[in-house]
């Protein structure tokens, strides 16, 4: 009897804590930049709501493969992708562990999933993850896992990635998908005019109602992330849809309504975080 209790809970899965980020301009957030302002509070505010995890698996905007690509080394490296900014910005430090054995089950979970998938040992973490997770995890103390996104950059594909995922059995574990709901490069910089708000908060009202209403079955939701460039301004607030993708893992991961979302302004445009737990 007692044989069958261990085996019976051996098998339980736990549901990760899944989190879409909105991770704002480079290192800015990091400098005393005012548009962040909203940002951090909001990021601190999430991590002292949310159980604090054992391991962190973060999906970045900003390295892409020609297959789902895994850190898996025991201690990954800064990468500091981002140019013309404070001597400061590349003094940024953020010694948190890798955490090999969530990088082989990450791997495991996408194969049975009948997706192709590499470990790189030699790869560091980008600002997708250092940049959020310096604001929220200041201690450093969380292992974490960086997973790629597939430059194809199809929707259906990133969906199916948070589907395998879901085979994942690594206890109290976070996956963050770290993008930006809004990424139009251009517009950031832009004089601010009521065409540009109008298109920004018509995509953001889009992907909120998507997200987050309980309305749609999830036949309809996946209907709608994969077709995300029939959304309205779509093109405008995604020129390229890199920093989209990662809310397709999540929600191919979660594939619920999401449990809170949250609004705020970064660098003068709306923008959204979602998290499931």
């Amino acid at each position: 009897m007692t044989t069958n209790n261990f085996m019976e809970r051996s098998v339980i899965k736990t549901k990760p804590q899944v989190l879409f980020l909105s991770h704002g301009g480079g290192p800015m957030p990091l400098l005393g930049d005012v548009g962040h302002t909203e940002m951090l509070a909001c990021l601190k505010s999430i991590a002292a709501d949310i159980r604090k995890p054992s391991a962190i698996l973060v999906i970045s905007a900003h390295w892409e493969a020609s297959i789902p690509t895994i850190t898996s080394a025991a201690k990954p490296p800064l990468i500091y992708d981002y140019y013309g900014f404070p001597e400061e910005s590349y003094r940024i430090s953020y010694p948190c562990p890798g955490e090999p054995l969530l990088a082989q089950q990450v791997q495991a979970s996408l194969q049975k999933a009948g997706i192709g998938a590499n470990c790189d040992a030699q790869r560091g973490f980008d600002h997708g993850l250092f940049i959020p997770l310096k604001i929220m995890y200041p201690e450093a103390d969380i292992p974490c896992v960086q997973l790629s996104l597939v430059d194809s950059l199809n929707p259906t594909e990133h969906l199916n990635i948070g589907r395998a995922l879901q085979n994942l059995n690594y206890e109290n574990l976070l996956v963050i998908g770290s993008g930006f709901s809004f990424h139009n490069l251009k517009a950031f910089f832009a004089p601010p005019s009521s065409d540009a708000t109008a298109k920004n908060e018509s995509f953001e009202n889009w992907l909120i109602e998507t997200c987050a209403s309980p309305d749609f079955s999830e036949e309809n939701r996946t209907q709608r992330f994969t077709q995300w460039q029939n959304a309205p301004a779509a093109r405008y607030c995604h020129p390229r849809e890199e920093h989209l993708l990662p809310l397709h893992v999540c929600y191919g991961l979660a594939e619920t309504p999401c449990s809170q979302h949250f609004e705020l302004q970064i660098l003068n445009k709306k923008a959204s975080m979602y998290l499931w737990c």
